[in-house]
Order: C-alpha cells, then structure tokens, then sequence
C-alpha cells in the first residue's frame, strides 16, 4: 500500500515536469517568432540558413550502428544539438541506450509494487524520458550561466576594441579570459571564423548554439556595424547596460512574487502530503483508490487536475522582464 502510494506521488510529479517541459518548449517557439518578427519591422532579422548547422555530422560512439541509425532520422541531429547545448560529453547513442534502459527498470519496478493497467505505460514513458529531461536541465542551468556572464563578456569585448584589438581578436582574447560557458563558445567562434568560416556564418552558429535574446541582439548589432559602420564598442557597452538592468528587474520581479511562488508549491504538496497522512491513518479507505477501478478514474483525475493548477499558478505568478 505504501509502495503504491510512493509511486503515485512519483509518477504525478514526473507527469508534472514533463508537461512543464513541453509547455515551457511550446512558449519559448512563440517568443522566438515574436522576436523575428520585430527584427523584419527593423529590417534585419537572424534567420538562420539551411545549410548552416551546429552538427555538421552525428559523432561517432562506440555504439555505431545506433549512431547511423539515428543519422537517418530527425532525431539525431536534435538529439545531438541538445548535448551540445548542454556542454555534456556523450553522443545521442549513449542517450539512446540509456533512455531504453531507464524506461524498462522504470517498467519492471513499477510493475512489482504496483498492479494497475495504466502503472506500466506511465512508467515506460516518464523513464525513458528522464536522460532527455536531464539533458535538457543541463542545458537551462548552462544557458542561465551563459547569460549571466554575457554583460561581463560583452565588457571585455569593447575594451579590447578600445585598445586597438579588430572584432575577430578581441573575440579571441575574450574567449581566452572568460570562464565557461561564455569563454568557450566565444573561441569557438573565434576558431571557426580563423579557419575560413565567414564570421557572419560563425555568428549565425553562435545564436544556434546559445538561443538567447540577448545574444540574437548581440549578433544582429555586429552584423548592422559590419554593413553601415559606427562605434561598436559603444554599441556592446550599452547592450551590456541593458542586459544588466534586465537582470536587475528579473530579481525585482522574483522578489515580489515569492509569496505567491511559494504558495502554488504548498498548494500542489499539499494533495499528495494529505495522501501519505491519510495512509496511516484509514489505510483501508486509501486502499481503495488502488484496487477499485472509481478509484483509478480518481487517481487520474487528481493527476489531471494538478497539472493544469500547476501551470495555472505559474502563469499568473509569472511576469515577462
């Protein structure tokens, strides 16, 4: 009874993040064709070319039957877009292999503590997603990260212009000085355009790489200097004072709302603290949630119903800086 009831307080949680994910996915394609479309009002937008691809070919792994296999499908190259967004060191066949693997133990546990027909599928799916979820957590806390040392970045960038350095060293120089992430994805343009790559195309990369506002921002004011002219380094200085004060009312904002943000998360525990609560004291109530097929249609219900609160608090506790 217990072990069943664990695993329904895990699974909703699972079925949560997912939907969040999903969500989360969903609204960032919206702004991104919002920012497109404010870019083409000013006539320049970052559209990034066909043949212009961070994954040029699907790394080769031990397991290469599994990578070529992947090759020939859309997944590969997402797949591989992904690790590399996320800074990890592994190949989409390792990711692959390990989802297999999590979704069946996910299966097989879930199977042994739990005899429900609707246990088992739920069980394959939210295991074989966690190495995805993992990865794309990675990439979150590394693109945060990026984002924070972005004003610093762009800092040093107009200071080495000052002193004389062109653009393509004083990326260089940057890219040598600044920690990871922004450190290394700054020489990697500087490497690519070194190598012969137009540094238009090795910018295009960079936003692909790292799709953040303020880096379309920071690509699309080099390309304009490249074709008009004008002070480039006081064009980074002022990008860098606006991505600042962004964070400043970001923090603002994440103060103002901490009441409401720490209410949704009592509200969305507070069902499943009561469920454990409940198990000990009318064990045998609770057990009919578990073997009577009502009980079923409540325990999905409930997995319903707190999805769409979940993302009913988030909405109207969040505020767009």
């Amino acid at each position: 009874m217990i072990s069943a009831l664990i695993v329904f307080v895990i699974v909703t949680i699972m079925v949560m993040v997912i939907a969040l994910r999903v969500w989360a996915a969903a609204a960032a394609s919206i702004n991104r064709k919002k920012l497109d479309e404010r870019l083409r009002e000013v006539g320049q937008t970052i559209d990034i070319p066909a043949d212009i691809s961070v994954i040029n070919q699907i790394s080769q792994g031990r397991l290469s039957g599994v990578e070529k296999a992947l090759g020939r499908t859309s997944m590969g190259p997402k797949l591989s877009k992904l690790i590399e967004q996320s800074g990890t060191q592994t190949t989409p066949s390792t990711i692959v292999v390990s989802s297999a693997f999590t979704a069946f133990s996910a299966w097989f546990i879930t199977g042994l503590f739990v005899h429900m027909p609707f246990a088992g599928p739920i069980a394959l799916i939210v295991g074989g997603s966690l190495p995805t979820l993992w990865l794309r957590r990675r990439r979150t806390v590394r693109l945060h990260k990026f984002e924070e040392q972005f004003p610093e970045a762009l800092d040093m960038l107009s200071r080495a212009m000052r002193a004389g350095h062109a653009f393509q060293t004083a990326l260089g120089t940057t890219g040598d000085e600044m920690a990871a992430p922004v450190g290394e994805e700054l020489k990697k343009v500087f490497d690519r355009q070194n190598f012969g790559l137009p540094l238009n195309d090795a910018l295009l990369e960079l936003a692909e790489r790292i799709p953040l506002v303020d880096v379309k921002f920071f690509i699309t004011a080099v390309a304009i200097q490249r074709e008009s002219g004008g002070n480039l380094a006081e064009i980074l200085d002022n990008l860098a004072y606006v991505v600042r004060e962004r964070f400043k009312v970001l923090r603002q904002v994440r103060t103002h709302t901490a009441h409401g943000r720490f209410t949704g998360f009592v509200l969305l525990a507070l069902p499943a603290g009561l469920a454990v609560a409940l198990s000990f004291i009318a064990p045998a109530q609770m057990h009919l949630l578990f073997t009577e097929p009502m009980g079923h249609m409540m325990i999905v219900g409930a997995i319903v119903m707190q999805t769409i609160g979940f993302f009913w608090i988030r909405k109207v506790i969040k505020i767009e800086v």
